[in-house]
C-alpha cells in the first residue's frame, strides 16, 4: 500500500470548538464524532496540528492502559488542545509513564485507599452538617454552590492533604485561577507557582513527621529519597486541584436531581440504592469540556482498522466511552439501578484518578445530607436560568439558586 492510499483513507480533520454548554447537555460535536467512527481526527482551539480521537469504551480502556501510548512524550511536542496555555512541569505525575509514574503514585496511595478515605469520613460528615446547619439558619433562597458544594470539597481535600483550615481560601483561589482559561497564561502560571511554593514549605515541615495526611506521606517519601521534592510538590498540586472537581460534579448531580424531581424522590424513598445511583449520575454527567490530556503513540498501532503512526497524538473521550451503547444500553437515559456499570468517569489505567473513592464518599455524604435534611429542596429559578461556567475546562454550574 502506498503512502497516498493510506493518507486518502484517513478520516477528515474536524474542528472542535470549545462550546460553552449549559445544563448537562451532551456536546453535539462529540455526538457527531462518535457517530462518524470509532477513531476520528480533531483540531481543538489551541496548540498545533490535529490529533486522533478515540470514543469507544473498549478502545478508550485499551489506549489508557497500553504502554505504547505515552504521556511523557507530550512534553516534547506541540499538540492541538483545548487549554489556551499549556504549563506542564517536567516530572509532574500527569506527564509520567510507568515505572516513574508508579513510584510517585505509590508514595500517597495509603491516603486514597478505602481505609485512608474512611479516616476522613466522620470529620467530613461533621463539616458537612455544619454547612447545612448554616444553610438552614440563613434560610431560603440560597446558592447551594456557594453555601455547600464549594466549601465542602475544599474542606475535605484540605483535610486529606493536611492543609490547615486557615489556608483553605488561598487553595480555592489558586485552584480557580489555574483551572480557568479566561485570565491568560501568566495569571494561571503565577497561581500554580504560588501553590507549588506553599506545598514545598508544607512538605518540608512535615518531612520528619508520622502523620497520615498526604503532605506527611510525601514528606516521608522525600525524606527516604524515594521521590524528589519537585515530584512531591507536583503531585500535591495535582491532588489539591483535583479535589475541587467534586464541586462541579456534585453541582451537575444536584442540577439533575432538582430538574428531575422524580429521581430525587426515588432516592429519598429508597436510600439503599444511593451508592448505585451516584455511579449512574457519574457516568451520565458531562464532567468536562472537550477532552483532557493527550498521549503520543510510541510506535505504529492499529485501532479498528485505522493505523495510528508513531509520533501521532491521541486523545480519548471518557464522556463518549460512558455513552457507548454497546456497553450501556440506552446510554442517554439515567437508570439509577444500572447494573453492571463499568463507567470510566474517573479515568482508566495507570492515570486513573486517585481520588475516585474520596469523590464517591463526598457525593454519598452530600446526597444523604441534602435530600434527608431538606425534603423540600427545589430550584429557586427556572432550569434555563441556572448559570453555568464559561471558559472553563471543567463543566459545572456557577451558582445553584435553591429554596426549600
Amino acid at each position: 500500500m502506498t503512502e497516498e492510499t493510506i493518507t486518502e483513507a484517513m478520516p477528515p480533520v474536524r474542528e472542535w470548538p470549545a462550546l460553552d454548554l449549559t445544563g448537562v447537555d451532551f456536546d453535539p460535536v462529540l455526538t457527531e464524532l462518535m457517530h462518524e467512527g470509532p477513531v476520528t481526527r480533531i483540531k481543538l482551539p489551541n496548540g498545533e496540528g490535529w490529533a486522533w480521537l478515540v470514543t469507544r469504551h473498549d478502545d478508550v480502556r485499551m489506549v489508557t492502559n497500553d504502554p505504547r501510548f505515552s504521556r511523557e512524550a507530550v512534553m516534547d511536542q506541540q499538540v492541538t488542545r483545548l487549554a489556551p496555555h499549556f504549563i506542564p512541569q517536567r516530572g509532574a505525575v500527569g506527564f509520567l509513564d510507568p515505572p516513574d509514574h508508579t513510584r510517585l503514585r505509590r508514595s500517597v496511595a495509603a491516603a486514597f485507599t478505602a481505609g485512608g478515605v474512611e479516616r476522613v469520613r466522620e470529620r467530613s460528615r461533621r463539616m458537612l452538617d455544619e454547612l447545612v446547619d448554616e444553610l438552614l439558619q440563613d434560610g431560603p433562597p440560597a446558592d447551594l454552590t456557594a453555601a455547600v458544594l464549594t466549601p465542602f470539597p475544599i474542606a475535605v481535600i484540605c483535610e486529606l492533604m493536611g492543609v490547615p483550615a486557615a489556608d483553605r481560601q488561598d487553595m480555592h483561589t489558586w485552584t480557580q485561577l489555574i483551572l480557568s482559561s479566561s485570565h491568560g497564561a501568566k495569571v494561571s502560571e503565577k497561581a500554580k507557582d504560588e501553590m507549588s511554593a506553599y506545598f514545598a514549605d508544607l512538605i518540608g515541615v512535615r518531612m520528619g513527621g508520622s502523620g497520615e495526611d498526604v503532605a506527611s506521606l510525601l514528606g516521608t517519601a522525600v525524606g527516604r529519597k524515594e521521590i524528589t521534592l519537585d515530584e512531591a510538590v507536583g503531585l500535591a498540586v495535582l491532588l489539591q486541584i483535583g479535589g475541587e472537581a467534586v464541586t462541579n460534579n456534585s453541582g451537575q448531580m444536584f442540577y439533575i436531581l432538582l430538574t428531575r424531581p422524580d429521581l430525587a424522590e426515588r432516592l429519598r424513598a429508597e436510600p439503599e440504592i444511593r451508592p448505585q445511583a451516584i455511579d449512574e449520575l457519574l457516568r451520565y454527567i458531562p464532567h468536562r469540556s472537550a477532552v483532557g490530556l493527550s498521549r503520543i503513540a510510541m510506535e505504529d498501532v492499529e485501532i479498528r482498522g485505522v493505523r495510528i503512526r508513531a509520533g501521532d497524538p491521541v486523545y480519548v473521550s471518557y464522556l463518549a466511552a460512558n455513552r457507548d451503547p454497546d456497553v450501556f444500553p440506552d446510554p442517554g437515559t439515567i437508570d439509577l439501578t444500572r447494573n453492571p456499570n463499568p463507567h470510566v468517569a474517573f479515568g482508566f489505567g495507570p492515570h486513573y484518578c486517585p481520588g475516585g473513592m474520596l469523590a464517591r464518599l463526598e457525593s454519598e455524604l452530600l446526597v444523604d445530607a441534602l435530600l434527608d435534611r431538606l425534603p423540600g429542596l427545589r430550584l429557586a429559578v427556572p432550569p434555563d436560568q441556572v448559570p453555568f461556567k464559561k471558559g472553563a475546562l471543567i463543566r459545572g454550574p456557577e451558582a445553584l439558586p435553591v429554596a426549600w
